[in-house]
């Protein structure tokens, strides 16, 4: 009977060990990142990011919003966290801030990472979070609507959007723009990701689009792990190193939490 009791005993703890070994590899298996863009561009600014994340081992999603509606871009971005492998690191670059704010409670987001982006709290939009801005802070070239959608003058998009791109990259982004909805500006957050969910945010002390103290107060708020860089608001394309080692960060500080 004694024999009976020991071997239980072992298949016991060999399922226990089995299970937190289990565990401890879901949790270290933090590898796919989606990536959201924001206002006025499209998916493709990503790209240098996404060279670093995919030469270091991680299996990344970008996502290309419509930027037409809050509603719309969330659901797109859940479908991208759905289709993506196991847990996912969720990043938002400006406006996608917001998005990723709305989507990030799903259950398979494992941190959020804000670039230089709004991070609003419930019942907040772009619209309201940009509605009173401090004295003497920079103001976007951001045109009149004209059907409903938004663009900032191109003439002005390097300096107050791109001022640390290479001027005939600047120049392509502001001869490419993608028109960004006003519905979009003010679609409202219910439940912030930030409130549930590991956060990372990285500052542009540069940023002529978000002011930098702005920034460093939603990071706050939020009680994301901050860091600063000095870069303009498209620092994604500019420092693509930079923006990809945060993201790795999030992913390896989101498997300490799991663990």
């Amino acid at each position: 009977m004694s024999n009976l009791f020991t071997l239980l005993a072992a298949a016991s703890a060999l399922a226990l060990g089995v299970t937190a070994t289990a565990t401890k590899a879901q949790a270290a298996d933090v590898k796919s990142v989606v990536l959201v863009h924001g206002g006025f561009v499209d998916g493709s600014g990503w790209q240098g990011v996404y060279d670093v994340l995919k030469k270091d081992g991680y299996d990344v999603t970008i996502v290309q919003n419509p930027t037409t509606s809050l509603a719309d871009d969330v659901a797109v971005t859940k479908r991208a966290i759905a289709a993506a492998p196991g847990q996912v690191v969720l990043v938002g670059h400006s406006y996608g801030g917001v998005v990723v704010s709305e989507a990030g409670t799903d259950p398979k987001v494992a941190a959020v990472v804000y670039i230089t982006a709004f991070a609003p709290d419930a019942g907040e939009s772009v619209s309201s979070l940009i509605a009173n801005p401090a004295p003497g802070a920079p103001v976007p070239p951001i045109l009149p609507p004209v059907d409903g959608f938004l663009f900032l003058d191109k003439a002005k998009f390097a300096s107050s959007f791109a001022a640390d791109v290479q001027p005939d990259l600047a120049s392509f982004m502001a001869h490419s723009q993608v028109a960004w909805g006003v519905a979009a500006l003010e679609g409202k957050i219910t439940a912030p990701a930030w409130k549930v969910k590991p956060t990372w945010y990285l500052v542009a002390t540069e940023d002529k689009m978000i002011p930098p103290e702005a920034q460093r107060a939603m990071a706050k708020r939020a009680g994301a792990t901050m860091t600063e860089a000095k870069g303009s608001h498209a620092i994604y394309v500019s420092q693509p190193r930079a923006v990809a080692t945060l993201i790795e960060t999030a992913a390896k500080g989101a498997k300490t939490a799991a663990q």
